[in-house]
């Protein structure tokens, strides 16, 4: 059986691995961690859906012959242990929900990601101009450490904002490098803390995460991420929707709560005005649009490979480099079209296979993909959210499996009823004979 520790070690310490400065360099080795037990294990099943994925890393591999310079091959190799990661962390949760009698353990782990990201999101509301070297920055050498792209990953911040502005709108962002991170982060890990608190009916752990929410949501909001309460909007409404048609009053009234909490925080926290008040001193609309046309003009020079990174030009009005502000225009310009098929194609067959969930908590979990799904056009997703949306899909893939096993069990054995079921069941899903 394969321990739980190692995702514990590697979602739950987040604080720690974040102060240190190694929550973005040190993730893939965590990573290689989880692989080395899995191959010690030997014959771990592969995930429903990880063709596309492994196709796709195939084709991201291939794209490296059209990086612009050698010295790209730094950052090219970062964002390939990070796709490779996710799969990773997939097969190991998947394997590991199979085989336990109780899965709900093995949601923990993301669950303690979640209570990091709320700790360090009220670090960010509480102490916005937080900002120092870390040991890992020190410890790097000169010339990788100058790389605005690397310096971003190993200094310590924990909220972006503007220092010339003479009212400053604070967003927290810690852990992350950048806000918009947390945003999609929180959008991806709440469905799965609603889940667990689902599946687990007592302890210590279910009434920390149940203080944890209302407490998220200060946090959360003042990130004032669009793309996060749009994603969340999405899979709050399909979720609402299905549960209406179904009939499934435990969804639906969890849901309810959920939305009403948004709403009373958003009767102290004047949310709109303030995201009005932040675009309108910016030009992150027209920045973005600039670099998402030039991606579609661009992308008919190499539609197979992509140019295998993001490059800096001087031909849009935006100074970030041209294939990033959203992981869709990363994966077109980077490694071409049929990456971006696969890499889409994954997220859109999770979501096809974990919404035949049965139960609440599968319910709740199967709008991660879809959540996904929503952000890729407006968040980076070559981070640590790559890897929490791997997990939660693992996790509901995993219990969809055994949800859909144990109803075949029933159909076929009308007269058998009791502990017996869920034992044989158990056995079916994780591909043994009834």
């Amino acid at each position: 059986m394969l321990p739980l520790w190692p995702l514990f070690l590697m979602f739950g310490l987040t604080p720690l691995w974040w102060a240190a400065g190694v929550f973005y360099l040190g993730w893939p080795l965590l990573g290689v961690l989880l692989f080395a037990l899995m191959a010690t294990r030997g014959r771990v099943p592969l995930p429903p859906a990880s063709a596309f994925w492994l196709v796709f890393l195939g084709l991201v591999v291939l794209s490296a012959i059209r990086l612009p310079s050698p010295a790209a091959m730094l950052t090219f190799g970062l964002r390939l242990a990070f796709y490779v990661t996710a799969l990773i962390v997939c097969a190991y949760v998947y394997s590991a929900a199979r085989e336990r009698a109780d899965a709900t353990p093995v949601l923990a782990p993301l669950c303690g990601f979640w209570l990091g990201l709320v700790l360090l999101g009220w670090l960010g509301v509480l102490a916005p101009r937080l900002s120092m070297a870390t040991p890992m920055e020190l410890l790097l050498p000169g010339g990788v450490a100058g790389n605005p792209f690397i310096r971003d990953m190993v200094h310590l911040h924990t909220a972006e904002y503007n220092p010339r502005s003479l009212n400053p709108i604070y967003r927290p962002a810690a852990p992350f490098a950048y806000t918009n991170n947390y945003g999609s982060a929180y959008a991806l890990t709440l469905p799965c803390v609603v889940a667990f608190v689902m599946l687990r009916g007592r302890g210590l752990f279910r009434a920390l995460l149940l203080i944890s929410l209302p407490l998220s949501l200060p946090p959360a909001f003042l990130t004032l991420n669009r793309g996060m309460f749009l994603s969340l909007g999405v899979g709050l409404a399909f979720l609402g929707v299905r549960a209406t048609l179904r009939g499934n009053l435990r969804v639906a009234a969890s849901m309810l709560g959920v939305t009403v909490l948004g709403g009373l925080v958003m009767l102290f926290i004047p949310i709109t005005d303030m995201i009005d008040q932040r675009v309108s001193a910016s030009d992150t609309n027209t920045d973005r649009m600039s670099l998402y046309l030039e991606v579609l003009r661009r992308v008919g020079e190499s539609p197979l490979l992509g140019f295998g990174a993001p490059v800096t030009v001087d031909t849009v009005t935006a100074q970030a480099p041209i294939g990033t502000q959203g992981q869709l225009w990363m994966v077109l310009f980077s490694h071409g079209i049929p990456a971006l098929v696969c890499f889409l194609g994954w997220f859109v067959a999770a979501f096809v296979i974990c919404s035949k969930a049965s139960s609440p908590a599968g319910q709740w979990l199967s709008v991660v993909p879809l959540i996904g799904l929503v952000q890729t056009p407006f968040y980076g997703l070559v981070n640590q959210n790559l890897t929490a949306a791997f997990f939660a899909a693992g996790f509901a893939l995993a219990l969809t499996g055994r949800e859909r096993a144990l109803t075949r069990w029933r159909l076929a054995r009308p007269w058998r009823t009791g502990p017996t079921v869920v034992a044989r069941a158990r056995v079916v899903a994780a591909g043994g004979k009834s």
